[in-house]
């Protein structure tokens, strides 16, 4: 797949909440993922797709998701970028919020290489 298509699948994807299919389809072995900030303090980088899917874990297991939209993307060489909007409740502090990020992406070789987390502020 070239950039184009692996951004159209990544919006295809989120938008049916499908994020274990994403991972498995579109992420390279080695992905590297970076957060905006993490509430933890650790670092906000992670490396390999195995990290990647326990973020996706952590966020399934701690977050009730009302709505979440993905609109674009937008795409340019070998990076796309795509605004997410999210309505969720944290199951833990039963704290309801609005999330707004953009997700910058990196395709190497038809896989995701790396992705950036950007948050509205």
């Amino acid at each position: 797949m070239n950039t184009e298509q692996v951004a159209q699948k990544v919006v295809e994807l989120v938008r049916k909440q499908a994020w274990h299919e994403a991972l498995d389809a579109l992420y390279d072995k080695d992905i590297v993922s970076v957060e905006a900030r993490t509430m933890d303090g650790s670092s906000p980088e992670t490396r390999g797709i195995d990290g990647v899917r326990g973020k996706v874990d952590w966020w399934l297991e701690n977050m009730q998701v009302h709505s979440f939209k993905a609109d674009g993307p937008f795409v340019a060489h070998d990076r796309f970028v795509v605004q997410y909007d999210a309505d969720v409740t944290d199951k833990n502090s039963k704290q309801r919020m609005q999330l707004s990020e953009v997700g910058v992406y990196t395709v190497k070789n038809g896989k995701i290489v790396r992705e950036e987390f950007l948050p509205r502020v």
